[in-house]
């Protein structure tokens, strides 16, 4: 997992409206093989792409061993009630049930919240998604990956032990419990923590994961354009919430998150 250090400074911008797309001093619009474009700290770069290779080669290991490979996709950021100390711990706990319940031996999923991927502290939201984006589109922009995870409510509600029984109340209680161990909580609103916990956390509330969904769309898309044999069959595998997702969902977009080059 993050340090505390690097977990704050991520959480500081990724995620956050005011980075997608906003303009900041030296900086400079970085765009893909499939097109999506980011305004990025060109300072980074060199990280990124050391960032990147390093991804590429785990990924060509765990191929070698005859694995599934997925990638994992939820929001990270302390943001309108969320606590990225919470969504880390709920990244582990997710890669962790869904290697085991395809079988640690033949699928291994990428923890894009683990502490190994992060970038310098400086880094913020449009910088991790260039990197993200050409994670996902491997070096043909065809993609890297047999199966995408998009984490929807019912993993946080696993974590938290809810069960539609008082489940606010419940968090407000979990809120109390932990504060009073946990002094970077104390910065997160006790009922937007409540709210965001009990009623909005997913993949539908982050800015990277909307990114995210527009990029493996995207991907199939070229998969199912480049060959006309195995076509739609071809796709990578796209789940939310732990269900794979119904075929209309394969080609429907949504709103964008960090993606957009630099204003000027």
């Amino acid at each position: 997992m993050r340090t505390q250090q690097q977990a704050l400074a991520f959480a500081a911008c990724a995620g956050l409206l005011a980075c997608s797309g906003a303009t900041f001093a030296d900086t400079a619009t970085e765009c893909t093989t499939d097109g999506f474009c980011y305004c990025i700290n060109p300072d980074l770069k060199a990280e990124i792409d050391h960032n990147v290779q390093a991804i590429r080669a785990r990924i060509a290991d765990e191929k070698k061993k005859g694995k599934a490979i997925g990638y994992l996709s939820l929001p990270i950021s302390t943001l309108a009630g969320s606590y990225i100390g919470i969504n880390l711990r709920v990244a582990g706990e997710v890669k962790e049930r869904v290697e085991s319940s395809l079988g640690p031996h033949a699928a291994w999923i990428l923890n894009t919240a683990a502490k190994e991927v992060t970038l310098p502290t400086a880094a913020k939201g449009p910088d991790y998604m260039l990197m993200w984006t050409r994670v996902l589109e491997g070096q043909d922009g065809l993609g890297e990956f047999d199966f995408v995870y998009f984490v929807g409510p019912s993993e946080f509600a696993r974590h938290f032990g809810l069960n539609g029984h008082n489940d606010l109340e419940k968090l407000e209680a979990y809120y109390d419990s932990v504060v009073k161990s946990d002094s970077n909580l104390k910065n997160v609103d006790r009922r937007a923590f409540r709210d965001y916990y009990g009623l909005r956390a997913s993949v539908a509330f982050s800015f990277g994961s909307h990114d995210e969904w527009n990029i493996v769309r995207m991907i199939n898309e070229r998969r199912r354009e480049k060959d006309s044999v195995e076509g739609i069959t071809g796709q990578m595998g796209v789940f939310y919430d732990g269900k794979p997702v119904p075929p209309g969902l394969f080609e429907t977009s949504v709103s964008a998150g960090n993606a957009g080059e630099c204003k000027k």
